[in-house]
């Protein structure tokens, strides 16, 4: 079975104030995660705010570097100790989706010269074939090339630019997508659409998804495997069903309770921002 995701003592410390007057943030403290499958999977990495979802995810895309441990992605180290990925066969291998699709794109230049972009930069394609791959990663995300062409990020949705994000994320053909809160800036109405195409793109497209998020709801419908994180730790792992519905941790029960649901009244937990 293929290492999907791998992380041995995965450490973030940042250091605050003066040298003399200096406080340590323990981001990520001691993450190990091991996830072996052979087929495609999608892992939520689920927590409030400050947790260190979003550092760990930016340690996995090479955004921060890691203060100690390693990770590694489809049994090669993209982080940390270890002799690492090349910077173009990273990129090719792995793929952010970020939270604003609207600071992803310049309002000053057509998208699809970012889709152009990652298809002769980062895949290594040129003339028509650099179009296909194009052509394909929109028709993927139910977009058609006619309907993007030219257009600039104003001139879409929220909804339709995170589709034109991800189209962008799959013209390499990588194997891993890290997701960061993908659906927060998405009129809810439309977020299932976003969440459907990740499922439809981990079953037909077969692509290994990290799914960074505080909605505890759309983790669990999308979810092979869950990853509960408090102030830097993981606290809980598992498959998605088990973790959800059998929580061991005092710290998930508390985020599973903070659910609204129709068979009582919800009343916000003061202690739980999610």
């Amino acid at each position: 079975m293929a290492v999907i995701l791998r992380t041995e003592g995965l450490n973030k410390v940042y250091r605050l104030g003066s040298f003399t007057r200096n406080r340590k943030i323990q981001a990520l403290n001691d993450i190990n995660l091991n996830i072996e499958s052979d087929q495609p999977v999608i892992i939520s990495v689920v927590g409030e705010s400050g947790s260190g979802k979003t550092t760990l995810a930016k340690t996995l895309l090479r955004l921060i570097e890691p203060t100690s441990g390693s990770a590694t992605v489809y049994d090669k180290v993209v982080a940390g100790k270890g002799e690492k990925l090349p910077k173009r066969e990273f990129l090719a291998s792995i793929q952010p989706i970020f939270q604003n699709p609207f600071e992803a794109f310049s309002r000053y230049r057509p998208v699809d010269a970012y889709l152009h972009e990652t298809a002769t930069r980062v895949a290594g394609l040129q003339g028509n074939a650099a179009i296909d791959a194009v052509e394909q990663s929109l028709a993927s995300v139910g977009l058609e090339y006619a309907d993007v062409r030219g257009k600039y990020s104003n001139q879409f949705s929220g909804g339709e630019l995170q589709r034109v994000s991800i189209a962008r994320a799959l013209i390499p053909n990588p194997n891993l997508i890290i997701a960061d809160e993908p659906v927060s800036m998405i009129d809810a109405s439309r977020r299932m659409i976003i969440i459907n195409l990740f499922l439809k793109l981990k079953l037909e497209a077969k692509r290994s998804f990290l799914y960074i998020t505080h909605d505890l709801a759309t983790a669990y419908y999308i979810s092979d495997f869950v990853a509960v994180m408090n102030k830097g730790v993981i606290v809980e792992f598992g498959p998605a069903r088990e973790v959800m519905t059998h929580p061991q941790h005092d710290y998930t029960k508390l985020l599973l309770d903070s659910i609204p649901t129709t068979r009582q009244r919800w009343r916000p937990r003061s202690s739980v921002a999610i």
